[in-house]
């Protein structure tokens, strides 16, 4: 039991890293902005170390009865959870709105993406674990 939490929370962890390291690369590289996307992080550890850690977190979802699914689908399910968060909570927290908005009308869409990433990460380090 001990190896498939280590795994999970493992496993969600890296997919946060490579997750910020994506956004990160977007804003520097401009194309967020080319996407009429106001998120421009800066790579600190401030900024990634609770990403890493929510990662860890959200990823014990892949420990549920539920995600018995093949290793995909359950990276897609899990990468719901820290999505809709987003969306209705950090975003509006933020002042950006409902669905991030206000950041722009495709952040919805990158959201969804590189959370899509974090969960086939996740998971599948998740399934290389059990």
């Amino acid at each position: 039991m001990i190896r498939k939490i280590s795994g999970a929370f493992t496993g969600g962890a890296l997919g946060a890293l490579i997750d910020s390291v994506n956004i990160w690369i977007l804003g520097q590289a401009g194309i967020t902005t080319l996407l009429g996307i106001r998120l421009h992080p800066q790579f600190t550890a401030s900024w990634l170390y609770p990403r890493l850690v929510w990662g860890g977190l959200w990823a014990m979802l892949l420990l549920l009865p539920f995600s018995r699914q093949k290793t995909a689908m359950r990276g897609v399910i899990m990468s719901l959870a820290p999505t809709t968060m987003m969306f209705v909570l950090v975003f509006p927290e933020m002042g950006l709105g409902l669905l991030g908005l206000k950041a722009g009308l495709l952040t919805p869409l990158l959201v969804l993406l590189l959370n899509f990433i974090y969960g086939m990460v996740a998971s599948f380090w998740h399934k290389s674990c059990a």
